[in-house]
């Protein structure tokens, strides 16, 4: 039974991390701790609600702390944890990775669209 549960765990994380939502709001939580309205400007072209679910599941496993300013109306920041410094690196290196690579992958994209 507790392999199922890690598992069930691991499924869990490959699908934080394999949604590329999660891969640009870390990389922008990476440079410096963000307001929500800060951070889905900087994130566009996501939707509030994505933004928000994505948030949350960051949160959830412990890559992101969200902090409530009291103010009206109320102020929420969010940054990484040391978690989230830690995934941090392997996010940088696969968007160092795409940025080596983007003219070799965009020539395979077109050419296989062309080819289909």
């Amino acid at each position: 039974m507790g392999t199922d549960l890690n598992r069930d765990i691991a499924m869990e994380i490959l699908e934080l991390v394999g949604n590329k939502w999660t891969m640009l709001v870390t990389y922008r939580l990476g440079e410096a701790a963000m307001r929500f309205s800060d951070l889905k400007r900087d994130a566009a072209p996501i939707s509030s609600k994505m933004l928000t679910q994505t948030l949350r599941e960051l949160e959830r496993f412990g890559l992101v702390s969200r902090r409530v300013f009291p103010s009206t109306p109320p102020s929420v920041e969010y940054s990484l944890t040391e978690t989230g410094r830690s995934f941090l690196g392997a996010v940088s290196t696969i968007c160092g990775w795409i940025r080596a690579n983007h003219d070799e992958l965009e020539i395979a994209r077109v050419s296989y669209a062309e080819e289909a």
